[in-house]
């Protein structure tokens, strides 16, 4: 799915993703990852299933508004325990697929939010 490139002023814009892959400012990045306007981080999740209290503890330490955290295809939900650290900072998140969680992040990106989206990109099936 290709999404149309907004112009703004943020550095990280993601252009297309499929189902293995997200391009962001022409790079394809085929890992999991955490994009905010102004960074861009590896983000060493394998899949939804080793998600970790650190993994979240990564996200908060980002100081973000509110993380959009793109599941994969379908829309999958941690556990409380695992998002203890983003409601503890009164963080806002939401899970979503990785298309929807894409779209969003394009939109509170171009409306100049603190957003950061956590995209777990599982390349072995």
């Amino acid at each position: 799915m290709k999404l149309h490139l907004n112009s703004g002023n943020s550095t990280y814009q993601i252009q297309s993703i499929n189902s293995h892959s997200v391009t962001i400012n022409e790079k394809v990045y085929s890992h999991s990852l955490i994009v905010m306007p102004e960074s861009l981080h590896k983000w060493n999740v394998e899949n939804f299933e080793t998600l970790n209290i650190t993994h979240f503890q990564q996200l908060c330490a980002l100081q973000p508004e509110v993380v959009l955290l793109g599941t994969g295809q379908k829309i999958r939900f941690p556990t409380s325990d695992l998002l203890a650290p983003l409601i503890n900072e009164g963080i806002g998140i939401e899970m979503m697929n990785m298309r929807a969680a894409c779209r969003t992040y394009m939109i509170l990106m171009a409306e100049g939010r603190k957003v950061a989206a956590g995209l777990l990109i599982n390349n072995k099936g």
